[in-house]
Protein backbone atom coordinates (compact mmCIF):
# COMPACT_ATOMS: atom_id res chain seq x y z
CA UNK A 1 0.00 0.00 0.00
CA UNK A 2 1.04 3.46 -1.34
CA UNK A 3 1.81 5.92 1.70
CA UNK A 4 0.40 9.72 1.28
CA UNK A 5 3.78 10.71 1.04
CA UNK A 6 4.76 8.01 -2.14
CA UNK A 7 1.17 8.65 -3.54
CA UNK A 8 1.62 12.15 -3.46
CA UNK A 9 4.52 11.96 -5.03
CA UNK A 10 3.90 9.54 -7.95
CA UNK A 11 0.76 12.16 -8.07
CA UNK A 12 3.28 14.81 -8.56
CA UNK A 13 5.06 13.15 -11.47
CA UNK A 14 2.29 12.26 -13.15
CA UNK A 15 1.30 16.17 -13.63
CA UNK A 16 4.93 16.88 -14.54
CA UNK A 17 4.66 14.55 -17.32
CA UNK A 18 1.30 15.97 -18.45
CA UNK A 19 3.64 19.41 -17.99
CA UNK A 20 6.12 18.05 -20.21
CA UNK A 21 3.60 16.75 -23.15
CA UNK A 22 3.02 20.38 -22.93
CA UNK A 23 6.28 21.53 -23.05
CA UNK A 24 7.31 19.65 -26.46
CA UNK A 25 3.41 20.59 -27.66
CA UNK A 26 4.78 24.44 -27.30
CA UNK A 27 8.37 23.27 -28.96
CA UNK A 28 6.27 21.92 -32.17
CA UNK A 29 4.37 25.22 -32.45
CA UNK A 30 8.03 26.83 -32.52
CA UNK A 31 9.11 24.38 -35.09
CA UNK A 32 6.00 24.59 -36.92
CA UNK A 33 6.28 28.52 -36.93
CA UNK A 34 9.44 28.82 -38.20
CA UNK A 35 8.97 25.61 -41.18
CA UNK A 36 11.25 23.26 -39.43
CA UNK A 37 8.68 20.48 -40.28
CA UNK A 38 10.19 17.40 -39.56
CA UNK A 39 11.57 18.79 -36.00
CA UNK A 40 7.90 19.45 -35.66
CA UNK A 41 7.00 16.45 -36.04
CA UNK A 42 9.66 15.45 -33.65
CA UNK A 43 8.23 17.10 -30.47
CA UNK A 44 4.60 16.31 -31.76
CA UNK A 45 5.65 12.87 -31.30
CA UNK A 46 7.73 13.65 -28.06
CA UNK A 47 4.45 15.04 -26.78
CA UNK A 48 2.35 12.06 -27.14
CA UNK A 49 4.90 9.85 -25.59
CA UNK A 50 5.06 12.27 -22.65
CA UNK A 51 1.35 11.75 -21.99
CA UNK A 52 1.45 8.11 -22.67
CA UNK A 53 4.10 8.20 -19.52
CA UNK A 54 1.41 10.53 -17.38
CA UNK A 55 -1.27 8.08 -18.35
CA UNK A 56 0.99 4.95 -17.49
CA UNK A 57 1.19 6.46 -13.58
CA UNK A 58 -2.35 7.36 -13.52
CA UNK A 59 -3.01 3.81 -14.19
CA UNK A 60 -0.60 2.28 -11.90
CA UNK A 61 -2.15 4.94 -9.14
CA UNK A 62 -5.13 3.26 -9.69
CA UNK A 63 -4.56 -0.29 -10.04
CA UNK A 64 -2.88 -0.11 -6.36
CA UNK A 65 -6.65 1.60 -5.41
CA UNK A 66 -5.31 4.89 -4.73
CA UNK A 67 -6.38 8.24 -6.39
CA UNK A 68 -4.74 10.02 -9.37
CA UNK A 69 -5.18 13.63 -8.77
CA UNK A 70 -4.65 15.84 -11.82
CA UNK A 71 -3.55 19.73 -11.21
CA UNK A 72 -2.42 22.63 -13.01
CA UNK A 73 0.42 23.46 -15.02
CA UNK A 74 3.02 26.12 -15.18
CA UNK A 75 2.71 27.48 -18.77
CA UNK A 76 5.51 26.22 -20.81
CA UNK A 77 8.03 27.97 -22.78
CA UNK A 78 6.73 29.27 -25.92
CA UNK A 79 9.60 31.49 -27.60
CA UNK A 80 13.37 30.29 -28.52
CA UNK A 81 15.47 32.37 -30.15
CA UNK A 82 17.21 28.99 -32.50
CA UNK A 83 16.52 25.06 -33.45
CA UNK A 84 19.40 24.19 -31.17
CA UNK A 85 18.46 26.35 -28.22
CA UNK A 86 14.77 24.36 -28.42
CA UNK A 87 16.96 21.51 -28.13
CA UNK A 88 19.25 22.36 -25.70
CA UNK A 89 16.02 23.44 -23.54
CA UNK A 90 14.36 20.07 -24.05
CA UNK A 91 17.73 18.27 -23.35
CA UNK A 92 17.84 20.17 -19.93
CA UNK A 93 14.10 19.77 -19.67
CA UNK A 94 14.30 15.89 -19.59
CA UNK A 95 17.62 15.82 -17.35
CA UNK A 96 14.89 17.47 -14.63
CA UNK A 97 12.77 14.56 -15.46
CA UNK A 98 15.46 11.67 -15.02
CA UNK A 99 16.64 13.86 -11.79
CA UNK A 100 12.44 13.51 -10.33
CA UNK A 101 12.35 9.91 -11.37
CA UNK A 102 15.41 9.40 -9.61
CA UNK A 103 14.21 11.32 -6.27
CA UNK A 104 10.75 9.00 -7.13
CA UNK A 105 13.22 5.79 -6.73
CA UNK A 106 14.82 7.03 -3.69
CA UNK A 107 11.64 7.33 -2.30
CA UNK A 108 10.19 3.94 -3.36
CA UNK A 109 13.28 2.15 -1.91
CA UNK A 110 13.21 4.24 1.58
CA UNK A 111 9.95 3.15 2.44
CA UNK A 112 10.36 -0.27 0.63
CA UNK A 113 7.70 0.05 -1.78
CA UNK A 114 8.70 -2.84 -4.20
CA UNK A 115 5.41 -2.51 -6.72
CA UNK A 116 6.59 1.16 -7.09
CA UNK A 117 10.20 0.51 -7.19
CA UNK A 118 9.80 -2.38 -10.28
CA UNK A 119 7.57 0.44 -11.86
CA UNK A 120 10.00 3.00 -11.75
CA UNK A 121 12.38 0.98 -13.55
CA UNK A 122 10.81 1.25 -17.00
CA UNK A 123 10.57 5.27 -16.41
CA UNK A 124 14.56 5.12 -15.45
CA UNK A 125 15.21 3.09 -18.59
CA UNK A 126 13.47 5.51 -20.61
CA UNK A 127 15.48 8.36 -19.32
CA UNK A 128 18.51 6.75 -20.31
CA UNK A 129 16.79 6.76 -24.23
CA UNK A 130 15.07 10.08 -23.44
CA UNK A 131 18.81 12.31 -22.62
CA UNK A 132 20.33 10.41 -25.34
CA UNK A 133 18.69 11.27 -28.08
CA UNK A 134 18.37 14.75 -27.32
CA UNK A 135 21.72 14.81 -26.78
CA UNK A 136 22.72 13.21 -30.26
CA UNK A 137 20.10 15.66 -31.99
CA UNK A 138 21.94 18.72 -30.62
CA UNK A 139 25.15 16.97 -31.39
CA UNK A 140 24.16 16.81 -35.05
CA UNK A 141 22.85 20.43 -35.29
CA UNK A 142 26.10 21.77 -33.67
CA UNK A 143 28.25 19.72 -36.57
CA UNK A 144 25.70 20.81 -39.41
CA UNK A 145 25.99 24.38 -38.64
CA UNK A 146 24.84 26.26 -41.97
CA UNK A 147 24.86 23.53 -44.12
CA UNK A 148 21.46 23.18 -45.85
CA UNK A 149 21.73 20.07 -47.33
CA UNK A 150 22.57 18.67 -43.93
CA UNK A 151 19.83 20.21 -42.26
CA UNK A 152 17.45 19.44 -44.53
CA UNK A 153 18.24 15.55 -44.00
CA UNK A 154 17.81 15.72 -40.51
CA UNK A 155 14.78 17.74 -40.83
CA UNK A 156 13.34 15.14 -42.80
CA UNK A 157 14.57 12.22 -40.68
CA UNK A 158 12.90 13.20 -37.97
CA UNK A 159 9.55 13.80 -39.89
CA UNK A 160 9.53 10.01 -40.34
CA UNK A 161 9.25 9.54 -36.00
CA UNK A 162 6.64 7.99 -35.30
CA UNK A 163 5.11 6.78 -31.61
CA UNK A 164 3.34 3.40 -31.23
CA UNK A 165 2.29 3.05 -27.48
CA UNK A 166 3.30 -0.12 -25.83
CA UNK A 167 0.85 -2.87 -24.43
CA UNK A 168 0.89 -2.65 -20.67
Amino acid sequence: MLTPSLLDKLNDQMNYEFYSSQVYLAMAAYCSSESYDGFANFFLVQSEEEKFHAMKIFRFINRLGQRAVVSGMDNPQNEYASLLETFEHAYAHEQTVTKRIYDLSDAAWAEREHATIHFLQWFIDEQVEEEATFDGIIQKLRRIDRDSNVFYMLDAELAKRTFSPEAE
